[in-house]
């Protein structure tokens, strides 16, 4: 009966995120476009495309404006030019369909993602993982148009193939540099896991892949990081803003003028986590140790949106399945996505204090799903298991 409601549950998930994606393709029709980040990559990649700066406030203002975006400040993209590969194709279409397009790759992406996820899970016959798709920050990154799910997708490659395709595992690395300041902790013990496992395939397909992106980045555009450079100097006001993550309280309470101290959480997140890894490098395991770094990266953050979580979705499929495997009460999970849902569904501007407590709540649901309890994974090569340490 359980299976059942939940096999019910995601079938209304997935008409839902249809009927989503058709009434905001219906709205971009008429300019709605505008009022999603989504359109600071379609800005973006018109300028490339034509030749232009990326990073052209004027120019890119009015671009937007057609697009249905109001007001007098321009949206930036602020990725790192690295991230051209994904704005550059917006550049061939209008900003209704370029929309369509965007929102149908970011739903391909989560879907493929929790497939993979789903493997790696050991293909359990429960169907808790399609809650993926309730999962607010999602839902909240399916309503603003923006790229956490890609980044999610890179996580989930990782994961999955730095066994068995070792190069294709680094080189999906390449999607979390995106925001490369979400990943620090992540980042830094993948490099050392690596130089300790000797998996310098890893390591050469993340080069490789970078090498790629940053020609790709001076290709299109010769002065693009120089521009960037710029524009982030000019808007150096960014940083003063509130953004609701923990680094930045910790700026505010001590001094809201030292924008170092809001820097300083990830540096101390990256220190425990090369000790994290280093005390268990014998029986390091990714879906298990690596699950945990993930979160902690997130909360470590200097500059981190509630839409960004959505790359912390293994870790709470994991710990779904792991409640469920040791008898732990899931409603305690239900309980804290229903409220962050209540918050996306309402509306609350994702630049309140109303979602400090996210990141942490997801933390405290792992720990508690997760406590006492070792890894349920199988390997993506022929469902073998998966090597633990």
């Amino acid at each position: 009966m359980r299976g059942k409601l939940l096999r019910i549950l995601a079938v209304l998930c997935l008409l839902g995120i249809a009927v989503w994606v058709l009434d905001a393709s219906a709205k971009g029709m008429s300019g709605a476009a505008g009022g999603r980040d989504f359109i600071a990559y379609w800005a973006a990649g018109q300028q490339l495309v034509h030749g232009a700066s990326p990073y052209d406030g004027p120019a890119i203002l009015k671009l937007e404006a057609t697009a249905g975006l109001t007001g007098n400040r321009p949206a930036f993209m602020l990725n790192l030019p690295i991230a051209f590969f994904l704005a550059w194709p917006l550049g061939f279409v209008s900003s209704s369909l370029g929309m369509i397009l965007w929102t149908l790759a970011i739903v391909a992406s989560l879907m493929v993602s929790v497939r993979m996820l789903w493997i790696l899970l050991g293909r359990p016959e429960g169907r808790l993982h399609l809650l993926a798709y309730l999962f607010a920050p999602v839902l909240a990154c399916l309503m603003a148009g923006q790229l956490g799910t890609f980044m999610l997708l890179g996580v989930v490659a990782f994961l999955y193939f730095h066994e068995t395709r070792p190069w294709l595992a680094g080189a999906a690395l390449l999607l979390c540099a995106i925001k490369p300041h979400l990943f620090l902790a992540f980042g830094v013990v993948i490099v050392a896991w690596a130089l300790w496992q000797r998996a310098y395939q890893v390591l050469a397909g993340i080069s490789v892949a970078l090498a790629a992106s940053f020609g790709f980045s001076v290709l299109v555009d010769r002065q693009s990081w120089s521009q960037y450079s710029a524009m982030m100097r000019s808007t150096e006001k960014v940083l003063q803003e509130f953004i609701p993550t923990w680094s930045v309280m910790l700026r505010v309470l001590i001094d809201r003028n030292a924008v170092w101290l809001q820097f300083m959480p990830m540096i101390a997140g990256a220190i425990w986590g090369l000790w994290f890894f280093w005390s268990r490098r014998n029986r390091w395991n990714w879906m298990e140790h690596g699950l945990l770094l993930l979160i902690v990266s997130e909360m470590c953050s200097a500059y981190a949106w509630f839409t960004d979580e959505v790359v912390l979705l293994p870790a709470i499929l994991a710990a779904l399945y792991r409640a469920e495997e040791n008898g732990r009460s899931l409603w305690v999970f239900a309980i804290l996505t229903g409220a962050a849902l209540a918050e996306v569904m309402t509306q609350v501007q994702i630049i309140t204090p109303f979602y400090l407590w996210t990141v942490p709540a997801w933390l405290g649901w792992y720990l508690y799903a997760t406590r006492n309890s070792g890894p349920k994974t199988v390997s993506a090569s022929e469902g073998a298991p998966s090597r633990v340490g």
